[in-house]
């Protein structure tokens, strides 16, 4: 199994529980709740961006290389119009289905908020990547990355990465003492007086986020330029990282399973509340996002190798889990599969308006189909593509 297979099922993998996680019925469903985000401050947006940094480092980095910093930069900003071209399709999509279904706005205007309405100002403001509706808001900010990423892999590729690594650790601590708030109000109100309504809406900080696509990018451009001996760094006989990532993983779910049980002490439950800030990715979710990736990683890769049966299970297990043929399909289509699960569940909504409510068996009967129709755009893109390399052969 080569080392980017199994990143696709990773990517395969999060899409899955993106689209769990995203399905809303009334009531709730049982099956959400198995999902590792119940566990601690790990979510599927988090790794998605990562792997889209890692994956990011590790291909134009090897572009750079072959064709040089123009010729890979060109290719970064393709993609990242590739990705904009996405974004506003899907947010199109959206947005006429809900011109043209009477009563879209009873189940889409919490979602779609003022796109709910035929307005041009915030149809405008959606094109421009700065009104973004409900579960199309991680697209924008990778495009974002994109466009400043060439810069960034060539001094990683020359031995600069400190910079890389500094600067996006000052970012991120910027924001974590709101130094990013005058920024923030001027853009909103350079905005409101442009017109009278808020046309700046966002799920995601992406001066805080960038850390995690960041890190991403940084890894992924020195494990393809060799500055990273990953059997030395994934050495099963140096666990202490590893034992010291799992007792940080463990503390992170006892705070997060106190919450869901409401057994944490009030204090406490004050104290961890205020690190808890999802959208600035504060304290928390660095923290555990950092012990649970170092932990999956050195498991993945050094596991099979070590000489304690229980930790070879388990590094077995994961390759096993994130090299399945579904998963790794999904992943090679990342794009057009997140796209797809977006309009998905828009629709899944309107189903629901008007046939449900439903049992929890009918709703894990919706969800599991939903999962399984993931495949519906990855399959036609594996199909296309091996048409168009057989067109391709014949001429030649």
């Amino acid at each position: 199994m080569r080392r980017l297979e199994i990143l696709d099922g990773m990517r395969g993998y999060f899409l899955v529980f993106m689209m769990l996680n995203h399905l809303t019925f009334a009531g709730g469903y049982l099956l959400v709740k198995i999902n590792h985000g119940e566990l601690g401050y790990v979510q599927d947006a988090q790794g998605f961006v990562f792997l889209s940094g890692l994956l990011v480092g590790m291909v134009y980095t090897g572009r750079m290389k072959k064709q040089g910093y123009a010729a890979g930069a060109q290719k970064v900003r393709k993609r990242a119009f590739e990705l904009y071209r996405y974004a506003i399709g899907s947010i199109a999509t959206v947005v006429v289905l809900a011109l043209l279904m009477k009563g879209s706005q009873t189940y889409w205007e919490p979602w779609l908020w003022e796109l709910s309405q035929p307005d041009p100002v915030f149809a405008g403001a959606a094109a421009l990547l700065l009104y973004q509706p409900t579960y199309m808001d991680i697209l924008p900010q990778y495009i974002l990355y994109l466009l400043v990423s060439p810069p960034l892999i060539w001094l990683c590729m020359t031995g600069r990465w400190r910079t890389v690594v500094a600067v996006s650790a000052l970012l991120w601590v910027a924001v974590q003492v709101g130094l990013d708030y005058p920024l923030g109000d001027g853009v909103r109100s350079f905005l409101a007086w442009l017109y009278d309504g808020d046309l700046f809406r966002t799920a995601f900080n992406i001066f805080a986020w960038q850390v995690v696509f960041m890190s991403g990018l940084i890894i992924g451009a020195l494990t393809a330029t060799g500055q990273i001996d990953w059997k030395k760094a994934m050495d099963p006989r140096r666990s202490v990282w590893a034992w010291t990532a799992f007792g940080g993983v463990l503390i992170f779910m006892a705070m997060r399973l106190g919450f869901t049980f409401n057994v944490m002490p009030e204090d406490m439950a004050k104290q961890v509340a205020g690190l808890d800030n999802r959208v600035d990715f504060s304290f928390i979710y660095l923290v555990n996002f950092i012990a649970t990736g170092y932990l999956v990683a050195w498991t993945i890769m050094a596991g099979p190798r070590s000489e304690n049966a229980m930790v070879r299970t388990l590094g077995n297990g994961l390759s096993w889990l994130f090299s399945l043929s579904f998963l790794r399909l999904l992943g090679r289509h990342s794009l057009q599969v997140y796209t797809f699960h977006v309009i998905l569940v828009y629709l899944l909504k309107v189903f629901e308006h008007h046939h449900g409510p439903f049992t929890e068996l009918g709703k894990t009967a919706i969800a599991l189909a939903a999962v399984a129709s993931l495949s519906i755009p990855a399959l036609y893109r594996e199909r296309k593509n091996f048409f168009g390399k057989r067109q391709a052969e014949a001429k030649a």
